[in-house]
């Protein structure tokens, strides 16, 4: 049995953790084999669209595998933490827009994978927490970072210093999520989402989550900047050309990623 499913849909790819019977938690296996997903995926011009979720239909994520975690070494908390915040860091900067179906709960690490996605549907039942403060630890994938660039540091604060646990309505009340879907659908709304973006330029897609995700990172000159550059790169592209075409002879655009 795979720890994550790799499903192929024309352009699309989706990830599934697949531990249903721990609510997906992540133990070290799992997080080497979504790592390993994800360096593929990096260089595959096959896929233009990554969806991620969760097996079953209670959890997407309920974080780190505490039973893995209780007979871990200090040295191997140090590798585990290591190689969660490494593998979340490189899904997110993945080439192509990252898509989170939150199908149920995402408690801690679980939350994290979410929030290292471009963006997050969720399952109007779905449950978010930065539980880890109630645990003794931190957040340590990037949950500090990522949430504080979404929601502000204020709120962040809030949350992680509290360890209070969210329903889907109020995570995308505080513009954590792009859409709150009603039971059983994320999949269907996800695949829609993503089937939209699939329909445009890849290299196109690439680089403006290139501009969007370093250039907020940076003050408005530099950040513009980053955006000519992005643009300047896609100028002598095939695929300028065709969008051009397409729309002067009023059909849909043939996007070849060249």
């Amino acid at each position: 049995m795979s720890l994550v499913e790799w499903e192929r849909k024309e352009g699309i790819s989706v990830l599934t953790l697949n531990r249903p019977e721990v609510h997906n938690a992540l133990n070290l296996p799992s997080l080497e084999e979504l790592s390993r997903v994800t360096g593929e995926l990096r260089h595959s011009k096959a896929t233009r669209v990554v969806v991620v979720t969760g097996a079953g239909e209670k959890a997407f994520c309920a974080g780190a595998d505490l039973k893995e975690r209780r007979g871990f070494t200090q040295d191997q908390v140090r590798r585990y933490i290591h190689t969660i915040r490494e593998t979340f860091q490189a899904l997110s900067r993945l080439p192509q827009p990252v898509i989170a179906a939150v199908n149920g709960v995402a408690l801690g690490g679980g939350m994290e994978l979410a929030l290292a996605c471009d963006l997050r549907v969720a399952d109007e039942h779905a449950v978010f927490g930065l539980t880890e403060t109630s645990l003794g630890i931190i957040p340590g994938a990037g949950g500090t970072q990522h949430l504080a660039r979404l929601i502000g540091k204020a709120r962040a604060k809030e949350l992680i210093f509290t360890a209070r646990r969210l329903t889907a309505r109020e995570a995308e009340e505080m513009g954590m999520l792009n859409r709150v879907v009603e039971g059983g659908t994320v999949m269907e709304a996800a695949m829609e989402m993503a089937t939209r973006i699939n329909e445009n330029a890849p290299l196109a897609l690439a680089q403006a989550k290139h501009a969007i995700d370093y250039g907020t990172e940076t003050d408005l000159d530099t950040g513009l900047a980053i955006e000519t550059k992005a643009y300047e790169v896609l100028i002598p592209t095939k695929d300028r050309l065709e969008g051009l075409a397409a729309f002067k002879e009023k059909r849909k655009p043939i996007y070849l990623g060249e």
